[in-house]
């Protein structure tokens, strides 16, 4: 653990106060630091990716405090704190000045596509809104894209299972219903007390 206060202030590129993260915490799948300025102050240097000093990352700025005025490409950008600012193009000139005292902004950068695949938890939980609407065609689609990543994960199976038997596809509920069982047997206790599977549940 590491608070923004105990962090070391190394002064860059003319005064812009950089707050090493990565570093002093040991991040090895991402790019993290933070820096901080007062009113008036540059907090983000201007610089591209694909400079030689670059890592030609992906980077999002994500602002915890006080207030910055982004430059990104020519367009300006107003973010206050809890604003997410993602810079996908290594090219994309990028600079920040702050709009208050004690803003700070952390940095996370990578190269695209390092840090893939995700989770698979993320592709059950973006179907939920889906899911909670009723429109389990679209939760379907969402949860399917996770099966090219884990394609035996049990729970991905489950979650795929409950949305096609609601849809009404009990032969494809069946199958990953079947699936999800194979590969984690506890998805047996779940199914138990789920009404989601209610229609499928005693055809395994």
């Amino acid at each position: 653990m590491l608070r923004l206060g105990e962090t070391e202030r190394i002064e860059i590129a003319g005064g812009i106060a950089w707050r090493p993260l990565r570093r002093p915490l040991g991040v090895t799948a991402f790019g993290a630091n933070a820096y901080t300025a007062d009113a008036g102050e540059e907090v983000i240097e201007e610089h591209d990716e694909t400079g030689a000093g670059a890592g030609g990352h992906e980077e999002m700025y994500v602002v915890m405090s006080g207030r910055a005025q982004f430059t990104i490409d020519g367009e300006e950008i107003d973010a206050d704190a809890g604003t997410f600012v993602f810079i996908p193009e290594r090219s994309a000139r990028r600079h920040a000045v702050a709009s208050e005292d004690g803003t700070a902004i952390l940095a996370i950068g990578g190269p695209a596509g390092a840090a893939l695949p995700v989770s698979p938890w993320e592709y059950w939980m973006a179907a939920e809104p889906a899911y909670q609407a009723g429109d389990y065609e679209r939760a379907i689609e969402i949860a399917s894209e996770g099966l090219e990543d884990y394609p035996d994960h049990g729970h991905l199976h489950y979650q795929l299972a409950c949305y096609h038997a609601l849809a009404g596809h009990m032969d494809e509920a069946l199958q990953h219903l079947r699936r999800a069982y194979e590969i984690e047997p506890k998805t047996r206790e779940w199914a138990a007390g789920d009404s989601d599977v209610d229609s499928v549940r005693d055809l395994v």
